[in-house]
């Protein structure tokens, strides 16, 4: 029976620099930084402190993960900063915003109020985006139309 999400990939053009970024800007903790066999696989993983269960893998696209051609593809998509890498919870948008913007997070948009919530976005240092969401307090009208 699956029980939940364990460890999700985030692509990224250089593994220092994610490491980096995740860690120092987003303030997110190390979990793993391994070789796997000489010249192997770099498995890099990274967390929110509070949920030890949940792990980002910091993966560039390179084989054996994918095959050469698609691994030249996805990094363009992800240079190009199309792709959307997940939302990421905060209880305190307008003050982790100011918080990460003076540590250099570039923001796509300021905290906006939306039907769940308040959300920024921001994209990390190769280009992924994020939705960074503080939910509405109380449960949502799932049925209600927001348009």
């Amino acid at each position: 029976m699956i029980k939940g999400l364990a460890i999700s990939t985030i692509w990224v053009l250089d593994q220092d620099r994610a490491k980096e970024f995740y860690t120092e800007k987003l303030g997110l903790e190390l979990r793993t930084d391994i070789t796997m066999g000489d010249g192997g696989m770099r498995w890099l993983t990274v967390g929110a402190k509070n949920q030890p269960e949940v792990e980002l893998t910091l993966m560039v696209p390179s084989p054996p993960a994918m095959d050469a051609e698609s691994a030249e593809a996805m990094r363009k998509l992800i240079a190009k900063g199309i792709l959307g890498a997940g939302v990421l919870a905060t209880d305190d948008v307008h003050g982790d915003y100011q918080k990460l913007s003076a540590r250099g997070v570039q923001f796509l948009q300021e905290p906006q109020e939306r039907p769940y919530g308040t959300e920024a976005i921001f994209r990390d240092d190769s280009g992924n985006w994020f939705s960074f969401t503080q939910k509405r307090e109380g449960d949502l009208d799932h049925g209600k139309d927001w348009a």
